[in-house]
């Protein structure tokens, strides 16, 4: 959860939507599915040694886990008005390229969503990251160094603009 104010939590419109699916496909699709493993592990018979029994009713229970959180996190939405981005400086809700000082013609671009939206691995990076705390603020020709845990990295902001994945 982003910036979390008065039990809050700010999000971008397509990190709330992506949440929003992924809660609907677990009350519905997901559920049913394990609805279908208890009943079948149930015609194996005794219970106390059925290891599909066993296995599904800890899937159910981490299914159940998730349908709380999404709700919870969810309630406390906040979603982000895109209209009102300022594209002259980083904020959540933007998408920023940077370059590699230390690496010449190394590039990094990044969305900069809430802390639930946030995949590193699809460049959607939490406004809490190390990285996301350092360029919070920052406008096009600043430079940064981010403290990461493989080392300190010289990063400059070489674009801004409206648009996060998340």
């Amino acid at each position: 959860m982003a910036k979390v104010i008065d039990n809050e939590a700010t999000m971008t419109r397509s990190g709330y939507d992506k949440l929003t699916a992924e809660l609907i496909d677990l009350r519905t699709n997901r559920r049913a599915d394990i609805a279908r493993q208890l009943e079948e592990a149930r015609s194996f018979g005794d219970l106390s040694e059925n290891a599909e029994y066993a296995a599904a009713k800890e899937e159910q229970a981490k299914i159940e886990a998730r349908i709380l959180q999404l709700e919870m996190q969810l309630g406390k939405a906040k979603i982000l008005d895109e209209d009102k981005l300022d594209t002259t400086k980083i904020s959540m809700g933007l998408t920023v390229t940077l370059e590699d000082i230390g690496e010449p013609f190394k590039s990094y671009t990044y969305s900069i969503v809430g802390s639930e939206e946030a995949d590193p691995k699809a460049s959607s990076i939490s406004q809490k990251s190390p990285v996301g705390q350092a360029i919070i603020g920052k406008t096009i020709g600043d430079e940064v160094i981010v403290k990461t845990p493989r080392g300190s990295r010289s990063l400059k902001v070489v674009g801004i603009a409206l648009g996060a994945k998340g």
